[in-house]
């Protein structure tokens, strides 16, 4: 197979959502299905000590929601599908945001009864920034909840999408009886019994045909040819073009816990998802069909494996083939490196491959040579776009809890930061250390990180400010600048990369700050550095 046949096979989505809409159910339902494990954990039960394969830090186990991006990977009729798995919480919402410049495509998940939530619209927002194609899956059908065509109007009203109906439920709840697959045009019957294999389809090219109702019954059978007819005269007809545009977005309905619908959300996924798309760096658009390689580390993941402390960095290929051993110019460094054990993923288990090609996710063992946005090439000098730092919402000051463990404590904050978990400014004043976090739950993750993974305490103490502005001066040397130094000398520090920091205690402050140094930029994001 030749390798843009090889690129033409990848399939590269992440899947977005509220906390608890059934994100990471679907995902191993989805695993199943590609027989890439064959017992689910059901995410909730105590019952199953297995826990969901995807949530593999203890603390993700103990709160059953996913705090890490996961990247899992399987194979389903001749395609090669990678599946990120984002954190829905949205504490977590910078490591979701970070992963969306990875994929090429979008599933989203939303809950029958709760309809779209907070979490749902940012996400989807972000999705629809980038024009990232996406697919809405309605979960939890088995269970009561809003009408399904109420459900599409709100997609529509909060989201903002034109949508698609691809497939459509018979009934909800006590009453649901299966899915109509619009897509296919069959019907697919609900057992309602989860241990059971999924019954077969029954095919039905035309609904009007009498079967259907000694199947499902007449009241049923009436019911679906109404909703169908109305389906076909609200919403536009599928096209491809559209949806690959983000300017269309098809809806499945079915039940993930329940293995219900899923396979028709697969099944269509593979036949209309995009393969590999191109991507925007700072000289130029990089196609995946290339010759030449290219990616970028979108995130870093220290100590995934508890027995070895190591640091991965993932790297989305862009484009090209990434082989083992081969040396690929480190572009902010400037050096050559090569990789003797590239990981592939699978839940839990990782391989070692020797190529792997544009649309892929490889992990590479990293000794602190990586940053989140670093780009790697054969050669060419250019930086992905697109790998922004937010400023934090949340600070404090963190404080050693055990004087003899100061060096590992320094190591673990170091790693942590470098993974994008929280960012960490030092002050000018007196060096003190302050961590910012987007969320207030990641002050736990890393103080237990600390102590799990590096075996170093940690106490916080509250910091009063309110947001992190990184500062530009239009000329470093004049008066201006020197003053507004002098005067915010105690607000003053700087971020890891060394870059001033003003950490402003209000929102006046910061609109008083812009008034009194007009020639002092303040931004919210540190995107427009190149380090």
């Amino acid at each position: 197979m030749g390798f843009k046949d090889e690129i033409k096979r990848r399939r590269t989505f992440g899947i977005i959502s509220h906390p608890d809409a059934g994100k990471t159910t679907l995902t191993e339902k989805l695993l199943l299905f590609g027989g890439a494990i064959q017992e689910a954990g059901a995410v909730k039960s105590n019952k199953i000590k297995k826990g969901a394969t995807s949530d593999f830090m203890e603390i993700e186990r103990q709160r059953g929601i996913s705090v890490a991006t996961s990247v899992l990977a399987f194979n389903y009729r001749d395609k090669k599908i990678n599946i990120l798995d984002t954190p829905g919480h949205k504490d977590f919402a910078e490591d979701t945001f970070r992963t969306l410049t990875a994929v090429d495509s979008v599933i989203v998940v939303i809950d029958v009864a709760k309809g779209v939530e907070e979490q749902t619209e940012k996400l989807v927002e972000v999705c629809r920034m980038r024009n990232i194609p996406m697919i809405v899956f309605i979960n939890k059908m088995d269970r009561e909840g809003k009408d399904a065509f109420d459900l599409l109007d709100e997609i529509e009203q909060k989201l903002k999408l034109t949508v698609c109906p691809l497939s459509f439920p018979i009934g909800m709840g006590y009453d649901f009886k299966g899915i109509y697959n619009i897509w296919e045009k069959n019907i697919n019957l609900f057992s309602g019994d989860s241990r059971k294999d999924i019954e077969e389809t029954i095919a039905f090219n035309d609904i009007s045909n009498p079967e259907l109702d000694s199947i499902i019954g007449n009241k049923h059978a009436n019911n679906l040819r109404e909703e169908i007819e109305l389906v076909t005269e609200i919403y536009p007809e599928f096209n491809r073009e559209e949806y690959l545009n983000g300017t269309l977005q098809p809806v499945f309905f079915g039940s993930a816990l329940n293995n219900f619908g899923v396979r028709e959300l697969l099944d269509c996924f593979i036949d209309i998802a995009p393969t590999p798309r191109p991507k925007e760096s700072d000289t130029r658009l990089v196609d995946p069909n290339e010759d030449v390689f290219s990616g970028f580390v979108f995130k870093i993941h220290a100590n995934m494996d508890p027995k070895h402390r190591d640091r991965l960095a993932f790297i989305k290929i862009v484009s090209g083939t990434f082989e083992k051993n081969k040396p690929y110019l480190h572009v902010r460094h400037g050096k050559k490196v090569k990789f003797s054990s590239p990981n592939a993923f699978f839940a839990e288990k990782k391989e070692i491959v020797d190529i792997s090609y544009a649309g892929d996710i490889v992990g590479l063992h990293d000794t602190g040579n990586f940053k989140i946005g670093d780009t790697l090439t054969e050669g060419e000098i250019m930086q992905f776009k697109g790998i922004p730092s937010f400023s934090p919402e949340h600070f404090r000051y963190i404080n050693n809890a055990d004087p003899l463990k100061s060096k590992q404590l320094e190591k673990g904050i170091d790693q942590l930061m470098d993974e994008g978990v929280a960012q960490l400014f030092t002050l000018e004043m007196n060096g003190r250390k302050v961590i910012g976090t987007v969320g207030a739950l990641q002050y736990e993750v890393i103080q237990y990180r600390l102590e799990h993974e590096y075996g170093a305490k940690c106490i916080y103490e509250n910091f009063p400010a309110h947001k992190a502005c990184w500062v530009k001066p239009k000329d470093p040397k004049n008066e201006e600048f020197a003053e507004f130094r002098r005067v915010k000398q105690k607000f003053l520090g700087h971020d890891k990369y060394g870059q001033l920091i003003f950490l402003a205690d209000s929102e006046f402050s910061i609109q008083m700050t812009r008034q009194k140094y007009p020639s002092v930029e303040l931004f919210f994001t540190s995107d427009y550095r190149v380090t």
